[in-house]
């Protein structure tokens, strides 16, 4: 089986932590999708960062993306990211937008503070028609921060990966 990519994006570190223990039970490589723009990652100034994030999807922005991503290169791309406002952070979309994942196995995983996947890997389904998508891994944030290797690992067996 050829080494599968972990693609991530993260401000609080969250879907980081998750994103590096999937690479690590998976030998996958592992990239940050970094915005152009970096987004302030003090906690302490979540409001501020919440009300950016409501304006991004208020207005369907598309933040772009500094670094180029070699999605090109792998045949399974792994791709994490925080729930905000319910979805994506905008950037995801960016991201699809961005790079074609046709004929790709496409696996989603979030990391969120109630909200599941908020119909996200849904939304992957749709946006990567071209694409095997498989069923994702929702974390619950402080579960994130503790980390979660047994459940990545179920989670792993589970979609036979």
């Amino acid at each position: 089986m050829k080494k599968p990519l972990v693609l991530y994006f993260s401000v609080y570190g969250t879907a980081k932590a998750t994103a590096e223990e999937i690479a690590r039970q998976t030998g996958a490589d592992i990239v940050e999708i970094k915005p152009a723009v970096p987004y302030d990652g003090d906690r302490s100034h979540y409001n501020a960062l919440a009300r950016l994030a409501k304006r991004e999807h208020d207005e369907d922005m598309r933040p772009a993306i500094k670094n180029d991503l070699p999605i090109k290169d792998y045949d399974t791309v792994f791709i994490g990211y925080p729930m905000w406002w319910y979805t994506f952070p905008m950037i995801i979309y960016t991201l699809f937008e961005k790079y074609d994942f046709s004929g790709k196995t496409v696996i989603p995983f979030n990391t969120h503070m109630g909200s599941g996947d908020g119909g996200t890997y849904e939304t992957v389904k749709e946006l990567c028609p071209k694409s095997k998508v498989l069923p994702g891994l929702p974390v619950e944030m402080s579960d994130a921060e503790r980390g979660v290797p047994e459940k990545i690992s179920r989670w792993l067996a589970k979609i036979n990966y």
